[in-house]
């Protein structure tokens, strides 16, 4: 089980019901870690859709998940 840091912008902030929440896991992945994410929170917004970084760095959806990661999911902005 990996303990991260999770920080949530617009459309996600709203679904998830706050800025921020830290979670123990047991994904190894982001993907894993936003599919189950979508479950917790109901999340509507599939991943491709989103950009994520990792400790302050865009990362691949791909990454390992590592103890004490910081992870932002930013999703798409609209402008008006």
């Amino acid at each position: 089980m990996t303990t991260v840091t999770l920080k949530y912008y617009a459309q996600l902030r709203e679904q998830a019901g706050g800025s921020s929440e830290k979670v123990v896991t047991s994904a190894t992945s982001l993907r894993e870690l936003y599919d189950e994410l979508r479950h917790r929170h109901g999340f509507t917004l599939p991943a491709d859709a989103l950009k994520v970084a990792v400790d302050d760095r865009f990362s691949d959806w791909s990454h390992v998940l590592c103890e004490g990661d910081t992870i932002v999911f930013i999703p798409p902005v609209a402008g008006g």
